[in-house]
């Protein structure tokens, strides 16, 4: 299935497409006002999250796809975002390419532990539509689109669309910069939605288009089997040794680089598609 949230001024909404229409949970079960909500009763019951919300469904609470337009928020609000780095090897030489001390991503892409950091709070973290954010004080910014997996106590349960955007300048000055390239206002983006039945989170098709004054200034495709990790090696590393929150997303890094001198200006706008999740659309701005 597939959830989207939908804001409804001071309150939410939760949605989900069944493949066969679209239905409004909230209306049909006042208290499932967002994917948490869903998660945490389908804890209590120890049922999957699905078959939960194949129990509200019905005709009288059927939406138009119409009703998701211009409502559509961050389908999953997560307590934690967290991201995996150099999980392709474009990303490696891309990284290399940026940085001062080039070898220590090739030691990341090739060791046995992979990169995991801490990416943004719910604060930091804008939805479908909303503006992404470069930094004012960074010359070089770019876009990351990445198949995100969204964990409820350190479990997978579905998986959604990530954009880590980045400050490719401040994080090549210097690896110590990380939090700083990573970490700011609007730096992540999370949507359109949370799809909790794919079966092979290693076999998604993955585009990312980039406009600019209406041209399109990049292109680009690739495919999660590319990988050089798989997800679960990822949420272990992420789990282990770690007191995870309720609600989390862990991204799983990208192989969708723009070429070295380009870089995202305000009012571009981002467009990421995942297979079977949907497309990550986001303006830009200077923050």
């Amino acid at each position: 299935m597939r959830y989207y949230q939908l804001s409804d001024g001071d309150t939410g909404r939760l949605v989900v497409s069944t493949g066969e229409g679209l239905y409004d949970l909230t209306a049909a079960k006042p208290r499932l006002q967002s994917l948490r909500d869903l998660l945490a009763a389908a804890n209590v019951a120890e049922q999957p999250p699905d078959d939960v919300a194949a129990r509200h469904v019905a005709a009288d609470n059927e939406l138009s796809p119409d009703d998701l337009d211009g409502t559509r928020t961050v389908p999953v609000h997560a307590d934690e975002v967290w991201a995996a780095g150099v999980t392709y090897q474009i990303s490696e030489e891309a990284r290399r390419e940026e940085s001062d001390t080039p070898d220590m991503y090739l030691d990341v892409y090739d060791a046995e532990r992979p990169e995991i950091f801490f990416k943004s709070t719910p604060s930091r973290t804008v939805g479908p539509g909303e503006a992404v954010g470069i930094r004012r004080d960074s010359e070089w910014d770019v876009p990351e689109p990445e198949l995100g997996i969204v964990l409820y106590e350190g479990e997978t349960v579905g998986y959604t669309i990530g954009n880590d955007v980045s400050s490719r300048s401040i994080e090549g000055q210097n690896p110590l910069y990380l939090p700083q390239a990573k970490v700011y206002d609007r730096c992540c983006a999370i949507g359109p939605s949370v799809v909790t039945d794919i079966e092979d989170p290693h076999s998604l098709a993955i585009s990312m288009t980039i406009h600019r004054d209406g041209e399109r200034v990049y292109s680009g495709e690739t495919n999660t089997d590319e990988m050089v990790r798989t997800c679960e090696e990822l949420v272990d590393c992420y789990t282990t040794h770690n007191a995870v929150p309720e609600l989390a997303v862990l991204l799983t890094g990208t192989s969708l680089v723009p070429d070295e001198g380009f870089t995202l200006r305000a009012d571009d706008r981002v467009d990421i598609d995942v297979e079977r999740i949907g497309t990550l659309s986001n303006p830009v701005t200077t923050v």
